[in-house]
């Protein structure tokens, strides 16, 4: 089944490489990621099947979840799947692609099977709310 999807997208005044490198750092992502603001601790036992400590465990408001994110690299992917308490796994990509002198960073949002266009509507505005915020930390002089 192929779920409808949203490619939300903002343009950030820094390099490719220095955005890249901020978002592979898992640490990070409590800085603008609204959702994980309580911070992430790195999971010691793997569920998710990750060798390498890219799993994390988060205290959001929706619960304790588990993410593992992609392995730092150079192609300016991002990814990350989040656990819910239910046992399902949402697939969450992240990418960043140069523009000029700055990049662009994507994240591509999937309508979940349980979800209404309104909730998705919801989520649609909270992701760009938090990409807004990564660009205000990024282009900040405090940012990483």
């Amino acid at each position: 089944m192929i779920h409808p999807a949203r490619i939300l997208t903002i343009g950030i005044d820094r390099p490719l490489r220095q955005v890249a490198d901020f978002l592979a750092e898992p640490h990070n992502f409590p800085r603008w990621a609204s959702g994980l603001a309580s911070g992430l601790t790195p999971r010691a036992d793997s569920a998710l099947g990750a060798a390498d400590g890219s799993e994390w465990l988060a205290a959001t408001p929706q619960g304790p979840l588990l993410i593992r994110f992609s392995p730092a690299n150079t192609y300016g992917v991002a990814d990350h799947w989040v656990q819910l308490d239910d046992g399902r796994v949402i697939y969450v990509p992240l990418r960043v692609v140069a523009n000029g002198d700055g990049c662009e960073v994507s994240l591509t949002l999937f309508r979940q099977p349980d979800m209404d266009e309104a909730r998705f509507a919801a989520d649609g505005d909270w992701v760009m709310r938090d990409l807004q915020a990564l660009r205000r930390l990024l282009e900040s002089d405090k940012q990483a």
